[in-house]
């Protein structure tokens, strides 16, 4: 019984020292020592003394609501941004919560070895298993919330289903591993992040202030929304390093001719404002092909010192091939439809039936004699690739469709139909997800592991500038 009271001891003594911080309690070792062994109090306290089993208990409650609640110093709150401390406060409730839940069988050995659950009642041992499982799954709980919540490389699947499973025993296990490793790669991340900006900061601050302004162009189906960014967190990463950027405001179902024209009054309005003489474009899916009109056909190629296309499908698309085999009454009046929808969104003429037809390999082919290259600009592209039918699952029905009749694609644009110019390579990630059409201009606001859509924008802007536009 001594051994249980220097314990005992022991827990208050680290609960004492992390108060005082001058040891880490959420440190895994010790929160499986403080909350593993002092979830027993309840049995531990009728072996050893009324006394013992208050301390126990007085050390698990301060260890469970140190994880739950607590789990970081005052200078990492200072020092961390919201999401870095967010990530790191449900990785330390995740961590201790799974070392505490898995020393339990070896507490449960040391006890049937020591004797301890002889002539104790069913209902006893019961309560005392209950109370300790439930003490080490609290705050693997609370880290669980925290990961679902606040993480930006978990997808809405994903946090469904990590809702649902980690409330079933055993089950919840896996659930609660993913969650942890989850939330240290994207401490991780930030953390590298914050120290790419920190030097960024000291030694180039206006490593995207280009020669002249920059306008991001959007492809079909989309419009420049104010408060639902089509490039999401793509412009403000832009302008915090010089970066001066407008947007096309083109039509979301234009036809290429209509877009152009309207691409040709924001760059026009853009020079008027800056003074500048020349634009640099970034086009995004049918963008490039709105831009690449408008430069040859509109006399726009003095004006426009760089294109950059992503993902744009300058040979079209395999899907079109597929989509036109509809019966034509039935294919415009799904148009139609849609171009009811989106002239109450601020279309002044949407014509979804020939903006989309525009996106097949054939119409392609004729528009690409038609609309040579300006020498006066630089052309340049990237594609993109995803690397499973799991990948996307927004894309997963035309990535499978098109992988069978084109090869390798992003959900939407073969590989060898978004090669114009020189060609920046294929953008595949890192991981097994791969690289999807939205993925390139962070449309779901996720972090991917091995994939950073922020930071290719810096890089193209970044090259850009030294290349003199």
């Amino acid at each position: 019984m001594d051994e249980i009271r220097l314990l005992a001891a022991l827990i208050l003594v680290v609960s004492g020292l992390d108060f005082w911080g001058l040891l880490p309690l959420t440190w895994p070792g010790w929160s499986a020592l403080c909350l593993g062994l002092a979830s027993h109090w309840l049995l531990l306290g009728r072996l050893a003394g009324r006394e013992t089993g208050w301390m126990l208990a007085a050390g698990g409650v301060y260890s469970l609501l140190r994880l739950c609640w607590k789990p970081l110093s005052a200078r990492e709150k200072q020092r961390l941004t919201g999401q870095a401390r967010a990530m790191l406060a449900g990785r330390r409730a995740l961590g201790g919560g799974l070392a505490a839940l898995c020393s339990q069988p070896f507490w449960c050995w040391v006890g049937w070895r020591s004797g301890a659950f002889s002539n104790q009642s069913q209902k006893l041992i019961l309560a005392d298993g209950l109370l300790a499982v439930s003490a080490a799954v609290l705050p693997a709980l609370v880290g669980s919330l925290r990961a679902i919540v606040r993480s930006k490389r978990l997808g809405a699947l994903k946090r469904i289903a990590a809702l649902w499973l980690f409330w079933v025993p055993a089950v919840n296990l896996p659930v609660f591993w993913a969650l942890y490793r989850l939330t240290g790669e994207e401490y991780n991340g930030l953390l590298y992040r914050a120290e790419l900006d920190r030097q960024r900061d000291q030694n180039s601050p206006n490593l995207c202030a280009l020669r002249y302004p920059l306008i991001l162009v959007h492809g079909v189906g989309f419009r420049d929304l104010k408060y639902f960014n089509y490039w999401g967190r793509i412009p403000s990463r832009l302008a915090r390093y010089g970066g001066r950027v407008w947007y096309g405001r083109q039509q979301a179902w234009g036809a290429i001719e209509n877009n152009a024209a309207a691409l040709k009054q924001t760059i026009c309005q853009v020079m008027e404002e800056t003074g500048c003489q020349k634009v640099n474009i970034v086009a995004h899916s049918k963008g490039g092909l709105d831009a690449r009109y408008m430069i040859s056909h509109l006399d726009m190629g003095g004006a426009v010192a760089s294109l950059t296309t992503i993902a744009t499908p300058h040979r079209g698309s395999e899907l079109l091939n597929l989509l036109c085999r509809l019966p034509d009454p039935v294919y415009r009046r799904i148009t139609r439809q849609i171009d009811r929808v989106f002239a109450k969104a601020g279309d002044p003429c949407p014509d979804a039936y020939h903006a989309s037809r525009q996106l097949s390999p054939a119409f392609c082919a004729d528009f690409n004699r038609q609309t040579p290259d300006d020498p006066r600009v630089y052309y340049q592209s990237y594609a993109a690739a995803m690397r499973g039918f799991s990948s996307d699952f927004l894309l997963c029905v035309p990535w499978l469709l098109l992988r069978l009749v084109g090869g390798e694609n992003d959900g939407l644009v073969c590989v060898p139909s978004a090669q114009w110019g020189v060609f920046r390579g294929v953008l595949r990630g890192k991981n097994r997800r791969g690289v999807s059409h939205g993925d390139l201009i962070d449309l779901k606001r996720q972090d991917y592991r091995g994939f950073d859509a922020l930071e290719i924008y810096i890089n193209i802007a970044a090259e850009l500038k030294e290349m003199g536009f």
